[in-house]
């Protein structure tokens, strides 16, 4: 059986099996690759590391998307930067928004997610809700006139056409699409792997917004130890919700999740001290 090994840590890494290849081509931007793994079903690759898998999945994208949706509690228009697997845009269309857009540098990640992961999006790409564009996200929350309550910067590790997401001046441009009171979640690795990336994002978020912290996720198959998903807001109120004024909210939605729960909700903005004080 052939073997999978992942290149994001020099030092350290990942071993998957693989049962069988059901894609793989160099686009423009990236190395691109999914393959059947006994343990995590299909699996998606970018460059050698880890995207997402067909069974741990959920827990990355409820926690992006519900977290700061709920905590938002108004929200009506939401922007994803990357997400091509489609599962941000899976979790954000079970909300009542108006509008959710994805903006995407790489059109064969969608195309490939629909036609060999369909599991990650299911029919999220077909509702009338979802606007697709495909471009840079940079040049993206540059230039347009779109507001926006809550955006999600789904992207990969700062390597390759995703190192840019992990700027001052991008965070800036999306702290200027923003509402008044928006949120902006992003992805900011494993702390304890990836401090420097976790460390540089919350500093530019403090000095850009009121807020400025990180939530943990177990994600199982980035490994390290938890995950971190950066926040920022200039509404410091949105990140001391309590249980009992997140589960109404919860509730009202009817949310199907297999992670997320008020609960968790707000346990994830407790950091262990040492990530805490890595952000302080």
């Amino acid at each position: 059986m052939m073997v999978f090994a992942e290149t994001l840590y020099r030092d350290w890494g990942q071993r998957h099996a693989v049962e069988r290849v059901l894609f793989r081509e160099k686009t423009e931007f990236q190395d691109l690759v999914i393959f059947e793994n006994p343990v995590w079903g299909k699996v998606m690759a970018l460059d050698g590391v880890i995207q997402t898998t067909e069974r741990d999945n959920h827990v990355y994208h409820e926690m992006m998307v519900h977290v700061p949706v709920l905590a938002h509690g108004r929200a009506k228009k939401l922007l994803i930067i990357g997400g091509g697997d489609g599962g941000a845009l899976r979790e954000a269309v079970k909300h009542p928004l108006d509008q959710v857009v994805m903006v995407e540098i790489d059109p064969a990640v969608i195309d490939m997610s629909k036609q060999h992961l369909p599991e990650l999006s299911q029919g999220a790409f077909d509702d009338k809700r979802a606007k697709i564009v495909i471009a840079d996200g940079c040049k993206y929350v540059r230039e347009t006139a779109e507001r926006f309550d809550v955006i999600v910067v789904d992207s990969t590790d700062p390597m390759g056409p995703g190192a840019v997401l992990f700027t001052r001046e991008f965070y800036a441009d999306c702290r200027r699409c923003l509402t008044p009171g928006g949120v902006l979640v992003t992805q900011n690795g494993v702390p304890y792997m990836q401090a420097d990336e976790l460390k540089q994002s919350v500093g530019h978020f403090k000095t850009l917004f009121k807020d400025g912290w990180a939530m943990m996720a177990a994600v199982p198959t980035y490994v390290g130890g938890f995950m971190a998903l950066g926040w920022a807001s200039d509404d410091p109120a949105l990140r001391r919700l309590s249980v009992a004024e997140v589960k109404p909210r919860f509730d009202k939605v009817n949310l199907k999740t297999e992670y997320y729960t008020p609960e968790i909700h707000v346990a994830s903005f407790a950091l262990p001290r040492k990530v805490a004080a890595l952000i302080a």
